[in-house]
Formats: C-alpha cells, sequence, structure tokens
C-alpha cells in the first residue's frame, strides 16, 4: 500500500518548514558550502594515501612521503575546523527555525476560542509545544543536514572509486542494492513505529498532566491504586512503541555491518590476488578502496539512522502545522477601538448553543442601564455563566445581537472590548509569579505604586503586607500558598487596577473564612461602585444590594426586578429560591 502517509519525504511539509529558514538564509547558504567541502576533504585523504604508498612509499621516496604528509595534515585540520562549523551551526539553525515556529504556534494557540481548550486536552498541547518542537529542530540539527553531507560524500567517493580503478568499483557496488534495500524497508517500517510513540508520547503528556493537576481529586476518592494501574498501562504502551524501534535496528544495523565486511572481503580477496600477480591494481589502490569502502557504507547506515531523525522531526512537524492550520478563532473584524465604555448593556434575542442543537440561552432579551449593578440568579446550568463568555466573545452566539453603549460587540476590535470588561471568575486562577505580577498580569503600564493605592482603596493592602515580602510573595503554582479567600481578594484587586468600564463578578464566597468574606464584600462595594457591574450572586446580602435581579431558568429570564419587588410575586421563582436558600443564610 502506498499512501501519502508513508511518504518519507513530504516536498510539501518541507516547503513549509522552510519558510522558516528565510530570515537565516545567508547560514543555509553556507552550511551547503561547508557540506561540499567536507565531501571533498573527506575524500581527498583515501586518494592520497594511494598516492602515498605507489609513489613514496614503494620508491622509497622520503622527501615525496613528507610533501603527501604534510597535504594531509592540512586536509585533516581543514576536515575538523568545517566539521566543527557544520555540526555547530546546523543545530543553530535548528534551534532558531523552532524558536520562530514555537513563537508563532503559541501565539496561535492564544487566539484559539474557549470551545477549543473545551474540547483539547492540554497535555497534547504542552506536547506540540514543547516536545515535538525538540524533534523539528533535530530535523535541521541532526537529519537534513547529516542526510544530504552523508549523500554528498556517497557520490563523490562513488565518483572517485570509478576514475581510480571500474573493477574494485564493481565489486563494491554489487552490494549495494541489497543495503539500499534494507534501508528502505527499515525506513518504511521505523516511520510507523515513531508516529505510534508520538501517539503514545502525547496520551502520556495528557494523563500525567490532568492526574498532577487533579491530585486532591484522586486522594479525596482514593483513586490511586485505579489511576496507577492507569498510567503503567499507558507507560507500557509507550515502552513497546519504542521496542519497535530497538527491535528494528536491530535487525538493520548488523546488515549493514556484515554486508560492509563482505565487501572488504571481496576488495582484499581480488585486489589482493591482483596485486600478487602483477595486474593493473596496485598497492595503492587496494588501500584506497579499503578506507574507501566505509566511507561508501558508513554514510548509508547513518543515513538510515539520520532518517529515524528525520522522520520523527517529519512525524512531529505534521501535528504542529495540524495545530498552526486549525482555523478556531472568534473572528476578530472589528474595526472601532473603544477607549471607554459608558456600559449600556444590551442583549436582544440571544440564542447560544455550546453543542448543536442544544440550546443554552433561548431568546434571551436584556437591557442593563450605565452605572447599574445587576445580580444574575438562577440553578446550575441556567446560563448565567454562559452571558458572561458571550459578552467577553469568548464564543459567538448563534442568533441575536449584544450591544454595548448602542454598538455592536463584533464591530469593536476584540482585544478593545476586552479591556473594558473585567471578570472576577469564581475559580481564581493565579500563575506561580508573585503578587505584583499576578495582579498586573506584566502590564508596564501598571505601576506598582498604582497596585498599592487600588489595594488601599478596596482595603486590601494590609492584608497583602502581612505575606511574606509583601506583593513580592511568589503564590507558587495556581496559587496554592494562598487561601481561596485571599486568591479571591488578590483576583478582586486585579480587576480594580485595570479600571474597566464593564464588571462582571462571579462571586464565591461560600467556602471563605469570614474575614476574607468580610473582606470581600468591601471589595465589592468598592469596585462596582459608579460602574455598570453584573454578578452572578451565590449571596444574600450582593443580590438584596443591586438594582436589578435577573432570575434565569433552563436558558430563559423568568424574572426580572428588585429583591422586594421579586419576593411580592406569589410562587414566583425568585421567592420560592429565597425560601429554600437565602432565607436560611439570612437567619443564620
Amino acid at each position: 500500500m502506498s499512501s501519502k502517509k508513508e511518504n518519507i519525504f513530504d516536498v510539501n511539509l518541507f516547503k513549509r518548514l522552510f519558510q522558516y529558514i528565510k530570515p537565516y538564509k545567508l547560514v543555509f547558504y553556507g552550511m551547503l558550502v561547508a557540506v561540499i567541502l567536507l565531501a571533498i576533504f573527506t575524500t581527498s585523504i583515501p586518494y592520497i594515501t594511494k598516492y602515498v604508498i605507489d609513489n613514496s612509499i614503494a620508491v622509497k621516496d622520503p622527501n615525496g612521503f613528507l610533501f603527501y604528509i604534510i597535504l594531509m595534515f592540512i586536509l585533516l585540520v581543514l576536515q575538523s575546523t568545517f566539521q566543527l562549523a557544520f555540526i555547530f551551526y546546523a543545530a543553530w539553525l535548528g534551534q532558531n527555525l523552532v524558536k520562530d515556529v514555537r513563537v508563532k504556534l503559541f501565539n496561535h494557540v492564544l487566539g484559539f476560542k474557549m470551545k477549543y481548550f473545551d474540547n483539547s486536552s492540554v497535555g497534547v498541547l504542552i506536547t506540540r509545544t514543547v516536545t515535538d518542537m525538540e524533534r523539528i529542530a533535530d530535523i535541521f540539527g541532526e537529519g537534513l543536514f547529516m542526510i544530504f553531507r552523508d549523500l554528498l560524500t556517497m557520490i563523490v567517493v562513488s565518483g572517485v572509486m570509478l576514475f581510480m580503478n571500474f573493477k574494485l568499483s564493481l565489486i563494491v557496488f554489487i552490494m549495494m542494492p541489497l543495503l539500499l534495500y534494507a534501508t528502505r524497508i527499515f525506513q518504511k517500517y521505523m516511520k510507523k513505529a515513531f508516529e505510534e510513540v508520538r501517539t503514545e508520547v502525547s496520551n502520556l503528556n495528557s494523563f500525567v498532566q490532568e492526574r498532577l493537576t487533579g491530585m486532591k481529586i484522586l486522594q479525596l476518592f482514593t483513586r490511586e491504586d485505579i489511576e496507577y494501574k492507569k498510567f503503567k498501562e499507558i507507560n507500557e504502551r509507550h515502552k513497546k512503541g519504542w521496542l519497535k524501534t530497538v527491535w528494528y535496528n536491530s535487525i538493520f544495523f548488523p546488515i549493514a555491518e556484515l554486508s560492509s565486511s563482505i565487501t572488504i572481503g571481496l576488495i582484499a580477496w581480488y585486489g589482493g590476488l591482483n596485486v600478487l600477480l602483477k595486474g593493473t591494481i596496485s598497492e595503492g589502490d587496494l588501500f584506497a578502496f579499503i578506507m574507501f569502502i566505509p566511507m561508501l557504507f558508513r554514510p548509508l547506515r547513518q543515513i538510515a539512522d539520520k532518517f529515524n531523525t528525520l522522520q520523527m522531526g517529519m512525524v512531529a512537524a505534521t501535528r504542529v502545522f495540524k495545530v498552526i492550520d486549525t482555523t478556531s478563532h472568534i473572528d476578530d473584524v472589528g474595526t472601532l477601538d473603544v477607549s471607554h465604555f459608558k456600559g449600556d448593556i444590551k442583549l436582544d434575542d440571544v440564542h447560544f448553543s455550546y453543542v448543536e442543537g442544544e440550546e443554552v440561552l433561548r431568546g434571551i432579551s436584556l437591557e442593563i442601564k450605565s452605572g447599574e449593578t445587576v445580580a444574575i440568579v438562577g440553578a446550575t446550568g441556567a446560563g448565567k455563566t454562559t452571558i458572561i463568555n458571550l459578552l467577553n466573545r469568548f464564543y459567538e452566539i448563534k442568533k441575536g445581537t449584544i450591544s454595548i453603549d448602542g454598538i455592536n460587540i463584533k464591530e469593536v476590535k476584540l482585544a478593545s472590548l476586552r479591556k473594558q470588561i473585567a471578570v472576577v471568575l469564581q475559580d481564581v486562577f493565579l500563575f506561580a509569579d508573585t503578587i505584583l505580577n499576578n495582579i498586573t498580569l506584566n502590564n508596564p503600564n501598571i505601576t506598582e505604586e498604582q497596585v498599592h493605592l487600588a489595594a488601599k482603596n478596596i482595603g486590601i493592602h494590609d492584608f497583602i503586607l502581612s505575606l511574606p515580602d509583601g506583593y513580592h510573595y511568589n503564590v507558587k503554582e495556581r496559587g496554592v500558598m494562598l487561601s481561596s479567600g485571599q486568591r479571591q481578594l488578590i483576583s478582586f484587586l486585579r480587576a480594580y487596577v485595570t479600571n474597566p468600564s464593564i464588571l462582571i463578578l462571579d462571586e464565591a464566597t461560600s467556602s471563605v473564612d469570614s474575614y476574607s468574606e468580610q473582606l470581600i464584600q468591601n471589595a465589592t462595594d468598592t469596585i462596582t461602585k459608579d460602574r455598570t457591574s453584573i454578578i452572578i450572586a451565590h449571596r444574600l446580602a450582593t443580590i438584596k444590594k443591586a438594582d436589578t435581579i435577573i432570575v434565569m431558568d433552563a436558558g430563559q429570564i423568568v424574572e426580572q426586578g428588585t429583591h422586594k419587588e421579586l419576593l411580592k410575586k406569589q410562587n414566583g421563582y425568585y421567592k420560592n429560591l429565597y425560601e429554600v436558600q437565602f432565607l436560611k443564610e439570612e437567619v443564620a
């Protein structure tokens, strides 16, 4: 079967990779010159050795002998120098190329829709960005240029051999088809083996990443033994994939070595008899051919080995470009660059579904006036968080319009829109960095003095100073050094320092201590003042303070009004919710 998948040399893929070489074309051309010179220097040494034996040693000419030895020494120095430059710049070119591809990949992934991350494994994306990139670097550092060098060396060696002695060359070339066939079969099976290895590496990375992230859940539900067994199964498949490559290598390389040894034996037998019988072959010819055979057969073995590297790089490049070619971006076709919104928000007959045919929002129409604080309540899955996602254009609506200050949000540049909307999520994410950097997110326009002032305004400056190193305290991965309430306070400050036009709070204070809860409530009051605010409310205190309460159920707005107005509705959804959930909180 000859499918495109089995092609060892994918021309289109190479063309695409070579687009990234353009900034480094001088180095690339220098590499080609080095390859040509290396082939000449390598081949010259056995050829000169022939003259050393025939024209100096055989006739006992010391002057000629010294001349050839000096010439060989100069060639060896040149060969070593160009070899050093070749190896270094091959790796240099590979690393620079992969740096550019990695930056492009990461930048591309940063713009993906949230839906892409909903359906994709983080572990697989990490593999593409890190491990697969190193395999692409190997295409140039250890694969392509090495193969080209070896091929050119073989061509030059073959030409010199034919020029020196046709009959001896014929003996050498008789063994070549066997080795070439073995190499072709070897390459074919190694490509399949490496594809399997790459798949299992992705599975392994994905599995480990997810389990380490969810370690608390595993231990809470005593899943250690089960996950250990699953890991052993994945690891076993990974091992078997690699063992296939080891098995193919263990078959091919002895065949290649045996072919070289048999060829040397035939040359020694035929050439030796010819020399003894005073034929057309000289001692120098015989010695040179014995030196040439490894130069011809070893590169062929190395080419097969480098093809392994090349194929791993090609498989990795295919996977990386598959991600780069993924079109999963929100269409940023807006032309308006808005520096500030008044904050009038309108949703008009908005329909949306995460999964085709399963609507989450079913014709939502809603108006929020500038400066209002609106609380959204409802059961889990009612569509509260979805409204936040759509307002930020993390997802595209199926039908209807969303506008701010009378402007359709699709007409606003995506970056400009999101700069004006600050979101405090229920699940706070902090990076393994200082508190200051987690607040500013390394925005050079926000100074440390501004952060201090903002922290004082919302009442958490003293709390931050109480931590070791204060604002420069490293909270470690996901903010594990802080409590959930402390992380929430940091997220409030992160939203506040950007001075947004619209604030969205997914309030979550049910699991925090009373001290943090009071700080969060004070912070909420401060940052929502005179600013359009949407709060997904979980606490009665916040709901009662809202100018308007939106009650949602099954993707629709079922009630709307103030706290007092909604409590007056007999058998109303909000009244029932209040009596079942919020009244207990008020009594407590």
